[in-house]
């Protein structure tokens, strides 16, 4: 299909005409026509081109500046259709739920993909991953200040089951000690993180059972109840659960070559790490919707416009955990 067969007029956004069948929709920012009882989003992504504001702008799944960009998502949405109407209808209903909901109906939705077919095709298709060295998560304290890094840099810094377990323990402590005041995250070697360790996915096959596994362990469920003392400062490549746990900071800092992105749409899946609610509250579901159906990678300078960071940070000025192993180890 075509941008030109999937464009649709303003108009047709209406309860009566809720249901295309097909991948995505497009409209004109441009278009005024505005149906009599709002606007009625259908069960797919729904792109806006162009610049403007008004209703429909604020109505859309996403927004983009021309028809090259909206080519580059519509290739991917036509990739892996059904995973793209979940991520869609899922980053609606975020603003409108606390935030620990809105975790639960993150977690719910990954589930529906962990079961899909677009994500078995996926990792059917995927190489085999070669054995890394595992990780861990190194914890110090001094005082009310906690530092929590990243050490896996030979796989760079890939999550693993242990470090998700590891980064789960740390943010609970800070989350339950009201005597840490202030919480900083990086990541040791190259990078912050390149996501969760694709090597472990598909390990549990049951989305029931997984569901339950990341109520219990996933670290943005504390990471979300102390994130208004976390900073955190990434270099090179963040990726995937690294951007989503990141996100969830109340100063997320970046070097000037450090580079975003999130990949799950071609997987099958979506940022299930607690992204979809993090990125939401810090740079709103358009841009969030963007980010993930677009796939691509954004740079610090571009994340700083979007206001995804809070500022560019030389790595000579941040915090260097690598070179700071003082405090006492609690980890």
């Amino acid at each position: 299909m075509t941008i030109d067969e999937l464009m649709l007029p303003a108009s047709r956004l209406w309860s009566g005409e809720g249901h295309f069948d097909a991948p995505c929709v497009f409209v004109d920012l441009n278009d005024s026509g505005i149906p009599s009882g709002g606007f009625v989003m259908p069960p797919c992504p729904v792109i806006a081109i162009g610049t403007g504001a008004g209703v429909l702008a604020t109505a859309v799944d996403a927004i983009v500046a021309d028809e090259a960009a909206a080519s580059a998502m519509l290739a991917n949405i036509a990739a892996n259709p059904c995973t793209a109407a979940v991520i869609a209808e899922l980053l609606r209903l975020l603003p409108g739920l606390p935030l620990e909901q809105g975790l639960i109906a993150e977690s719910l939705a990954y589930g529906v993909l962990q079961g899909s077919d677009e994500h078995a095709r996926w990792l059917s298709s995927r190489p085999v991953e070669q054995a890394q060295p595992g990780g861990s998560v190194d914890i110090s304290r001094e005082a009310g200040r906690l530092e929590i890094a990243l050490n896996r840099p030979l796989a760079d810094n890939a999550i693993d089951r242990a470090m998700r377990d590891d980064l789960a323990d740390a943010f609970r402590l800070a989350a339950l000690d009201e005597t840490i005041t202030s919480i900083s995250l990086r990541g040791r070697g190259r990078c912050f993180s390149l996501g969760a360790d694709l090597a472990e996915f598909g390990t549990t096959r049951d989305p029931a059972e997984a569901h339950r596994i990341r109520r219990r362990t996933l670290p943005a469920i504390w990471a979300a109840r102390c994130g208004d003392r976390l900073e955190v400062h990434v270099h090179g490549a963040c990726v995937g659960a690294g951007l989503e746990i990141a996100a969830f900071a109340k100063r997320l800092t970046a070097a000037p070559r450090a580079w975003f992105q999130l990949p799950e749409l071609a997987m099958g899946v979506l940022p299930g790490a607690g992204g979809c609610v993090s990125l939401t509250r810090r740079i709103g579901r358009q841009r969030t919707a963007e980010l993930i159906l677009g796939g691509k990678r954004l740079s610090a300078r571009t994340a700083l416009e979007w206001g995804l960071i809070d500022a560019l940070v030389n790595e000579a000025l941040a915090d260097d955990l690598a070179s700071d192993e003082s405090g006492a180890d609690i980890g």
